[in-house]
Order: C-alpha cells, then sequence, then structure tokens
C-alpha cells in the first residue's frame, strides 16, 4: 500500500518563504501523478502543484504560478521518495491545510481532485499579513 507524509507546515510572514516535503512510501511510477492540493477555511480543495512523480510535466494553479514550485526527489532507486512544495513570495490566502495526493499516471498531471486516490493527512500553513 502507498502511503504519503506530509511535513514542514507552520507560519510565516507574507512575503516570506515556506517549503512543504512530501515522503513517499511504498512504489510511485514515473508517471505516477503526485502533487499538493490545499483547503482552505471554508472553501472546497483545490490542486495548486502536480507533476509527474519522477519530475517533467507539472501543472500550477494560476494562484501559484510564479510563486511556488515542485522539485521531485524520486527515481526507481530511491532510498527516500520526496516531493516538495517550495512557496515563496506568500501572501495570506495561501493559509490552508495542504495535502500531498498520488493518483494513476496521466499524460498530463491534472490538478483535479477526482483523479487522485491516495492523500496525506495534510499539514497546516498559516500566513500572516
Amino acid at each position: 500500500a502507498q502511503v504519503l507524509e506530509e511535513s514542514g507546515g507552520g507560519s510565516v510572514q507574507a512575503g516570506g518563504s515556506l517549503s512543504l516535503t512530501c515522503t513517499v512510501y511504498g512504489d510511485i511510477g514515473m508517471r505516477d501523478a503526485l502533487g499538493w492540493f490545499r483547503q482552505a477555511s471554508g472553501k472546497e480543495r483545490e490542486g495548486i502543484a502536480v507533476g509527474w512523480a519522477y519530475g517533467g510535466r507539472t501543472s500550477y494553479a494560476e494562484s501559484v504560478k510564479g510563486r511556488f514550485t515542485i522539485s521531485s526527489a524520486i527515481s526507481r532507486h530511491s532510498p527516500v521518495k520526496e516531493m516538495t512544495l517550495f512557496m515563496n513570495n506568500t501572501v495570506p490566502e495561501d493559509t490552508g491545510t495542504y495535502y500531498c495526493a498520488a493518483g494513476p499516471s496521466r499524460w498530463w498531471p491534472s490538478l483535479r481532485s477526482e483523479e487522485y486516490n491516495v492523500w496525506g493527512q495534510g499539514t497546516h500553513v498559516t500566513v500572516s499579513s
């Protein structure tokens, strides 16, 4: 079974940077989708940054383009499988619970949560103004 574990949440002031790490336990395919979703209080969960598990194609939400980047440190023989979300130039609207998710391979990784079937427990990020 595949298990995802997020780490790195916390508080940051607007304009600051924060990174979140998703550790994958179990197998994951080269072109399986892996990435980050977030849910703000009272809002629906939204996809913000996803990509192929081993790196390559990525998709970003408009709200984070140019500010957030995902980086994969996963390969066939990786002893530790991690994908990191680098959050730069944060704004209060980035506040929420961030979830790592994995799904079947796609020609292009999707930001639609329905296409992901394995989810982490989430980690909270607070951006203060």
